[in-house]
């Protein structure tokens, strides 16, 4: 299955939880939408918490915060992704003025994850304040088994140093194949 994610806003090298979350928010809003297209559609039975007898469900979470993670083991997906970056700068300037690009990418990365504890939720966000469950691309980032970047320039007047917009190509391919993975292929 493949399709794409847009992000227009904030990247920062050094995000704080506050910053993945929202990064986080505006990717659940996209995957919303996803869930309810074809393929995903056909499998709704996958965010049911408990699931039905002899059905997979793939929400998971902490406490009260509930997450469905699309690329996760029990579906057995991995996930490659083609990421187009453009930013403020010129040609080459995201190293030396945006922040490096191996820390935008780890911003990225974790705020296309689900948190893995509490920790990584921003303190002031209480469990019945987001919607549950929180849609996400992935369970862990180690899912993710080939990434591209092209960067390019962002041509937007006052632009600040950290925004971007990005096109996050998402092609999803089973780890193992079986029953439940079937039609996401």
């Amino acid at each position: 299955m493949e399709f794409r994610l847009i992000y227009d806003g904030p990247l920062k090298a050094a995000a704080r939880v506050d910053d993945k979350h929202k990064l986080r928010m505006a990717f659940h809003e996209q995957f919303k939408v996803l869930w309810n297209q074809i393929p995903l559609s056909d499998y709704r039975e996958f965010l049911e918490d408990p699931p039905k007898k002899n059905s997979t469900s793939i929400i998971t979470g902490f406490d009260d915060f509930k997450f469905a993670p699309l690329i996760c083991q029990k579906l057995h997906l991995i996930c490659e992704l083609d990421i187009t970056l453009l930013r403020p700068e010129a040609p080459g300037s995201v190293i030396t003025q945006g922040g490096d690009i191996d820390n935008r990418l780890k911003t990225l990365f974790d705020s296309l994850r689900m948190p893995k504890n509490k920790d990584e939720m921003p303190s002031n966000i209480l469990s019945n304040e987001i919607e549950n469950p929180l849609f996400c691309l992935l369970e862990d980032d180690n899912l993710i088994t080939k990434v591209n970047v092209a960067t390019d320039r962002l041509l937007r007047d006052n632009a600040g140093s950290n925004d971007v917009v990005m096109i996050i190509q998402v092609t999803s391919k089973p780890a193992m194949v079986i029953i439940d993975n079937l039609g996401l292929l």
